[in-house]
């Protein structure tokens, strides 16, 4: 039953990588960010095929608030989602469990100056274009800056931009700044300065975090699929954490990252380092998905409401959270 190919499209140039497929083949389409992490060598292999028993097609998302779009129509039943879109998601009834968390975001997701735009600090922004992905973890770690500098949304213009929208209007001069995520955040460094990253934000008390969500109904239909992917996954991440230093630009694995992401590869160790990877037992300890993660995102959906970005918050965000499939990879 399995099918000896995956196939990863993006939503601008579906084929970017072909691959052969079968008529036959049920096809399972899980949204991404193309952003360069451990997993991404794994998915123009056969390996998520084969442990999730379905076809897979790589769909590539432009931000959080696409891939609600696209789950709450069915279309796509797996996605990456970052903890705020989450937060949106889950406080609007779209019916989808955080299961695993890709990625806790430190400097791979920054707020950067374009040379020559007067900008040094979260002060200098009055007045200026800041390009965002609106509704994402970068807007939300922007927002929450502002608050913290005591800086009114109105004292600039906030753009609402995808990545590459970003990286095209700033080689036209066309924005000041932009809150943004790699690959595009090493391009704007070429000619631009980190003012600060999320890191920073996490530490006011706005954190943020890449996690991996599927729809409810279908997680219960499916619980091997779902733990698959875990173990794909979790190996993926596990292969990066046991020997961080092997994975240079010249690595195999770095260079594969960088063929299906179009990150550059002398870059990619460093934004690897941007981020913090859990493994499965750490994910389900009470610091993450098994304790802190729920009132966490309450807090974050609290914060959105101040925000208006949603109009009401949950009681509970554990019935958003299962720790299922992870308990499943761990017993192996």
């Amino acid at each position: 039953m399995f099918k000896k190919t995956a196939r990863y499209a993006t939503l601008a140039l579906i084929g970017l990588l072909p691959m052969a497929t079968t008529a036959s083949a049920e096809t399972l389409i899980i949204g991404n960010f193309g952003t360069p992490i451990p997993m991404m060598t794994k998915v123009n292999t056969e390996e998520y095929a084969k442990a999730m028993g379905y076809d897979v097609e790589w769909r590539k998302f432009a931000s959080g608030t696409d891939v609600i779009a696209a789950m709450a129509s069915g279309d796509v039943k797996l996605a990456a989602l970052g903890s705020s879109p989450f937060a949106i998601a889950a406080s609007q009834g779209v019916p989808i469990k955080l299961f695993m968390i890709g990625d806790v975001i430190g400097q791979a997701e920054s707020l950067i100056a374009h040379d020559g735009s007067g900008i040094s600090s979260l002060a200098d922004l009055k007045g200026k274009r800041v390009a965002v992905p609106v509704g994402s973890t970068a807007h939300f770690s922007l927002t929450g800056a502002l608050k913290h500098e005591g800086i009114s949304e109105s004292d600039l213009t906030i753009l609402s931009m995808s990545p590459d929208q970003i990286a095209a209007a700033w080689e036209q001069n066309a924005i000041d700044a932009a809150w943004i995520w790699d690959p595009v955040q090493s391009q704007l460094l070429k000619s631009g300065t980190r003012i600060m990253g999320a890191d920073e934000t996490a530490k006011w008390g706005y954190p943020t975090f890449d996690g991996w969500v599927v729809n409810s109904q279908w997680a219960e239909e499916n619980p091997e699929a779902v733990a698959g992917f875990v173990k794909v996954t979790a190996a993926a991440d596990a292969a990066y954490i046991d020997n961080k230093d092997a994975w240079t630009a010249d690595s195999a694995e770095v260079k594969e990252i960088a063929t299906n992401t179009g990150a550059d590869a002398a870059q990619v160790p460093g934004i690897l380092g941007g981020y913090t990877f859990l493994k499965p037992a750490d994910q389900v300890g009470a610091d993450w998905l098994g304790g802190a993660m729920a009132p966490a995102i309450k807090s974050t959906a609290e914060f959105l409401k101040e925000a208006g970005r949603i109009d009401s918050v949950a009681d509970d965000y554990s019935q958003f959270i299962t720790l299922k499939p992870l308990q499943d990879t761990m017993g192996e």
